[in-house]
């Protein structure tokens, strides 16, 4: 086996002269691969076996010299010892592909998609400088296995799809290579970023982190997943700080980069960057001492080795990310030690003195690597390349119609696009227990370990799993994690906080801030009659109808009911004004009781007094209906009791007047119009105008009769709880007809209120109806604009004022006589004849 490091272009021309035969032959040198091995068929490799290359001077005068690639990538060293195992197992097994060998060319591409390209067209033409008559035929390569990155990716890709050789990546995740009518013949047995995408929003939103900064790699990996992730992020209501872009050959974009971390007040860095890329980052962040943020990663970079350095961890303490699950192939870390070396790789560490040949001496930094397997029990990606072998390998047994103990048919001859039908409809389980197949778009199910960077026990970085990602699962069963088992950088217990706002308390709502993304809010508190029980509201929500909020507006509790009781201050002194009213009135009662056979209460009807003083009794005492919690019977009779007694006091006064007028009105003597309005006519016009209230108050109470009724729009925060006159007209004229009365009895005293008697009471009766209007004619707009229970307080008040009116303008002078001045207590005087 050669190992030869040449840079040219392999192309493939017809060329012929007059009179020699024409042969297709190739321009320039052949590319050889870094390792390979004949077979009956033969799998093809492309791995950034090192990471860097040295572009020479370009001096367009002569064929350029070779690229000079160095910085072992031991990672991707390993992937292309795990295809050679796989392809040496298969190789070895009685059941898969039994009499058919499987050969391997694998290229080192040095991280550089130029070689990557070379790579592609030798995996093509192979290594024949000659080809014959015809430059066509059979590709040297039934299979492609390569390669890590996107964009090395996706050049070969789209360099062996037109001639359908399949290409299956273990680590290509870009969403960009889902589409099948670009990329044909593409596979690989790692999920798209689309799925690791939308898992680090919902991992972002899962630890509240609302604020939170972006980076990634300026290529088809970086830039397809970040928009991706972007989209997810909005829709997951978590906000972006910076969206910042670098690529590997771009120092100057790298420092921009840094600068503003640096000056970003997200605490949290989701970084979705090719290991290239997250490893210049991660040197200039140690350079300036950035420290203490919380990264979150993705597969390419989040457990690689190459990270891991005796300052980064002070960088990268506590990251979060997604990986492949580890791989745990039996039988590889002794391969990597000895059989490898032994087999595929024959230099030894003699390499070194003269009678070696130059491929070996210039593999010594391959050769270092010898003994070293220390990492093999970390690898993660290897089973993915794992995974892709098995896949050919049954391909290629459907294809060569294997059967157990007759082996396979080596006549059929296979060809690439063949192949790539077959891996569409591969199954099987490998010796791991991992199920292998590819949905539509050729990826493998998603599936990552959640794994956060920590110390172990020796004081190393270990990438210890907190949890894991299935998309498979049904949502809300996809993430499983074990928060307590998390370390957060600087080594705390305590999770980091990356938000643009505190976060809004129950009972205040978000207002976003003008001109900034919708995580920068002010916390606004909910209106009076508005809740919201939750943490960052984005709306206040509005109590029903009985209830209203609490002062911490983050409940709704059942309005204040507010009526006028007999146990507060209102209550009781109208309360008390009521009863002793009463109580004055049965006290004139039983003084004219005891003085009715005296002049002074024998004058103007006694019988009418009394009943005055009865219907006042009663005007007293309905006042004290309109106290207490309303109810049905309540409203009714509160009502209906006020205008039938009120009308009752009325008519007593009226036919008081009347019979002064009667008595000092008659001028003929010859006619005797006491006779016509004597007691039996007074009684009966007083049972009259009180029937005629008792009628309207009776079909108020059948058409549409007063109820209680909760008060809603006077006051928000309370209900008042009040008797609904229910027929408005009904109400309005029971008052108009005592209102009628009243204005009668007024005028009828006004004209009597200068006849010639020492005790006219017509004059009395006249200030009395003058009280009784004023109070009610001041009542109708005090009663229409008083809200709550004070509108009853001003119902009661007029009742209690017109009552103590009349009581006191028509019986005060009477009871004063009869007290104080007895000696005027006589038919004399009262006649007006003495002095």
């Amino acid at each position: 086996m050669q190992l030869l490091w040449v840079v040219v272009v392999g192309l493939s021309g017809v060329f012929g002269a007059e009179g020699t035969e024409a042969v297709c032959r190739m321009l320039g040198s052949p590319e050889f691969p870094l390792l390979s091995k004949e077979g009956d068929v033969t799998i093809g490799g492309a791995f950034s076996i090192h990471s860097k290359t040295t572009q020479p001077p370009l001096s367009f005068t002569e064929t350029p010299p070779p690229l000079t690639c160095s910085s072992v990538n031991l990672r991707e060293f390993r992937f292309a010892q795990t295809m050679i195992f796989a392809i040496e197992e298969i190789n070895n097994s009685d059941t898969l592909l039994p009499n058919v060998s499987i050969g391997y060319r694998i290229y080192d591409n040095c991280g550089s998609t130029l070689y990557s390209m070379r790579a592609a067209m030798a995996l093509m033409n192979g290594q024949e400088r000659t080809v014959g008559k015809a430059c066509f035929g059979q590709t040297a390569v039934h299979a492609i296995i390569g390669e890590s990155e996107s964009s090395s990716t996706i050049v070969m890709s789209r360099t062996t799809g037109p001639f359908q050789i399949p290409v299956i990546s273990h680590s290509a995740t870009c969403e960009c290579l889902s589409s099948r009518k670009e990329y044909p013949s593409f596979f690989r047995t790692i999920a798209s970023d689309l799925y690791q995408s939308r898992a680090l929003a919902q991992l972002v939103k899962y630890f509240g982190w609302s604020w939170v900064g972006a980076v990634n790699s300026d290529s088809d990996y970086g830039n397809n997943g970040m928009a991706i992730f972007l989209a997810s992020a909005q829709e997951e209501g978590v906000c972006v700080e910076y969206s910042e872009k670098f690529s590997r050959t771009e120092p100057e974009k790298l420092l921009k980069v840094v600068n503003v971390i640096r000056g970003g007040t997200a605490r949290v860095i989701v970084g979705f960057l090719a290991h290239v890329e997250m490893n210049n980052l991660l040197k200039e962040l140690s350079l300036q001492n950035i420290t203490g943020l919380q990264f979150i990663g993705v597969e390419a970079w989040i457990t690689a080795d190459s990270l891991v350095t005796p300052t980064s961890y002070s960088v990268l303490g506590g990251s979060l990310g997604f990986a492949v699950q580890k791989a745990n192939i039996s039988g590889f870390s002794d391969f990597v030690i000895k059989q490898f070396w032994d087999t595929a790789f024959q230099c030894t560490e003699t390499s070194h003195q003269e009678n070696v040949s130059s491929p070996c001496s210039e593999s010594q930094d391959l050769i270092e690597l010898r003994d070293y397997n220390a990492d093999v029990d970390e690898l993660r990606y290897s089973s993915n390349i794992y995974k892709a072998i098995y896949a050919v390998a049954h391909s290629l047994h459907s294809l060569l119609k294997c059967q157990d103990g007759l082996g396979c048919d080596q006549n059929v001859r296979t060809e690439p696009w063949q192949v790539v039908e077959s891996l569409k409809q591969v199954n099987f389980t490998i010796k791991t227990g991992d199920q292998v197949w590819f949905d539509s778009t050729g990826a493998a199910a998603a599936r990552y370990e959640v794994v956060n960077w920590q110390r172990g026990p020796d004081g190393g970085v270990q990438f210890k799993p907190v949890g894991y990602y299935d998309a498979s699962l049904p949502p809300g069963q996809q993430f499983v994690l074990r928060t307590e088992d998390i370390m957060w950088p600087g080594e705390l217990q305590q999770m980091p906080v990356s938000v643009c706002s505190e976060s809004c308390p129950p009972g205040t709502r978000k207002a976003v801030q003008k001109g900034k993304p919708v995580c920068c809010y002010d916390c606004v508190p909910c209106s009076e009659g508005e809740i919201s029980n939750a943490t960052d509201s984005n709306g206040c929500i509005d109590c029903p109808d009985e209830y209203w909020s609490n002062l911490g507006r983050d409940k709704c509790i059942f309005k204040a009911i507010e009526f006028l009781t007999f146990t507060e201050v209102m209550g009781i002194v109208l309360m008390v004004f009521s009863l002793f009213g009463v109580f004055l009135t049965v006290l004139v009662a039983i003084l004219y009781l005891i003085k009715k056979d005296t002049p002074i209460v024998r004058a103007n009807n006694s019988e009418l007094s009394f009943l005055l003083l009865f219907s006042l009794t009663l005007c007293f005492l309905c006042s004290l209906t309109f106290i207490g919690r309303p109810s049905e019977w309540s409203c009714m009779l509160r009502h209906t009791a006020f205008g039938i007694t009120f009308v009752l006091c009325i008519s007593c006064v009226l036919g008081k007047t009347i019979v002064v007028l009667m008595a000092f009105r008659a001028t003929l003597p010859a006619i005797n119009a006491m006779k016509w309005f004597g007691p039996p006519q007074q009684r009966l016009s007083v049972l009259a105008f009180t029937l005629i209230q008792v009628l309207i108050c009776a079909l108020w109470l059948t058409v549409s009769p007063p109820f209680p009724y909760k008060n809603m729009k006077t006051y928000k925060e309370k209900i008042i709880l009040e008797c609904n006159v229910g027929s408005a007209i009904g109400f309005w004229v029971v008052l108009g007809y005592i209102g009628l009365l009243s204005l009668l009895c007024f005028v009828l005293a006004f004209l009597a209120r200068k006849l010639p008697d020492n005790f006219n009471e017509a004059k009395f009766i006249t200030f009395s109806m003058l009280i009784f209007c004023a109070v009610w004619i001041t009542f109708i707009p005090a009663y229409v604009s008083t809200p709550g229970k004070f509108t009853v307080a001003v119902e009661i008040f007029a009742i209690l004022a017109s009552s103590y009116g009349m009581l006191f303008c028509i019986f005060a002078p009477k009871c004063y006589i009869i007290l104080f001045k007895p000696e005027l207590n006589t038919k004399k005087h009262m006649m007006g004849k003495m002095k």
